[in-house]
């Protein structure tokens, strides 16, 4: 039997709709995100957030040996990237 006549595909696109959305959710309400955040947020890795914030890409707070990032800058600088996707 196929995966749509037992249900099985929408079941999994409504779970991974709804883990995507709670990850939305956990993001909306936060102002500061921490180093593991921010790149969680960026789809990037620790360490590219790390070497993008020594080459003066990514503005960050450090507080006791930490890096914080605010989110509005992230998003500012997702918005004002010169690349444009789908094209």
């Amino acid at each position: 039997m196929s995966d749509t006549k037992l249900g099985i595909g929408s079941a999994c696109e409504s779970v991974e709709n709804t883990e995507s959305s709670q990850e939305n959710l956990v993001f909306d309400n936060l102002v500061w995100l921490s180093s593991a955040e921010a790149a969680k947020y960026l789809r990037k890795s620790v360490d590219a957030v790390r070497i993008a914030v020594g080459r003066g890409q990514l503005q960050a707070r450090k507080w006791r040996r930490r890096l914080y990032f605010r989110k509005s800058e992230l998003d500012f600088l997702l918005d004002h990237s010169p690349y444009k996707g789908g094209m």
